[in-house]
């Protein structure tokens, strides 16, 4: 049985998973369930872990996996699909693959070059994709890396032109320039925030920015 405050962290952590592809950082879990210290976070998770909701992958910094959900949450997690903070490695499912189309590289840091034509093909795993046109992009820079994005990484998105806020996106600027980031609006206007504290967050008018898809997984070689 779980207390209040297991049961509204897993929920949290399994609705962003959900959402944006990517557990939730530890600050993002204290300020959701309004706690003042990290540490109760870790107890939480700790709990968690015991009742064989939730799985800490090894070596791997913040990357939490949900096993399983009470009866009253669903019963199981959603979809059934490995989806861990991305920072160690493919995403894994169980089943057939599909074929995406590779489109070239997408920066994580300074905004390179807009979208280009299709390059190649990537196979992944099809339970990693559901409804809608996806396609995946190879990443290129550091300014991610806190949410286990990292440099030469294969990301996985569906076309999109809208998110909810705090998705990370493939974010069209100026129709010149195009980068991965986090989503967020700030009344008119509509700030991309790296996962990197070297990086700033960048603000521009709502006609600057175009969502040209959400990411929803991430696949990586050793």
């Amino acid at each position: 049985m779980l207390t209040r405050k297991q049961y509204e962290l897993l929920n949290f952590i399994n609705e962003r998973l959900e959402s944006t592809g990517v557990s939730p950082s530890f600050d993002e879990m204290k300020d959701a369930l309004n706690l003042k210290s990290k540490s109760g976070i870790h107890r939480l998770i700790t709990g968690l872990e015991e009742r064989g909701f939730i799985r800490r992958l090894p070596h791997r910094a913040r990357a939490l996996e949900v096993t399983r959900l009470p009866e009253n949450m669903g019963g199981q997690a959603k979809g059934n699909v490995v989806r861990p903070d991305f920072k160690g490695g493919a995403a894994e499912a169980a089943g057939e693959s599909t074929t995406l189309p590779l489109l070239g590289r997408i920066a994580a840091g300074t905004p390179i070059e807009a979208l280009r034509d299709k390059s190649d093909d990537v196979e992944v795993p099809a339970a990693l994709v559901g409804v809608g046109n996806h396609y995946a992009l190879t990443v290129e820079g550091d300014s991610m890396i806190d949410a286990g994005i990292f440099d030469g990484d294969t990301v996985l998105i569906k076309s999109c032109d809208t998110a909810e806020n705090g998705a990370i996106v493939v974010a069209l600027i100026d129709d010149a320039e195009v980068t991965l980031k986090r989503l967020r609006r700030k009344g008119a206007s509509i700030a991309l925030e790296a996962a990197n504290p070297a990086y700033e967050t960048r603000i521009f008018g709502p006609d600057r920015v175009k969502v040209q898809g959400r990411l929803i997984g991430l696949m990586r070689g050793y």
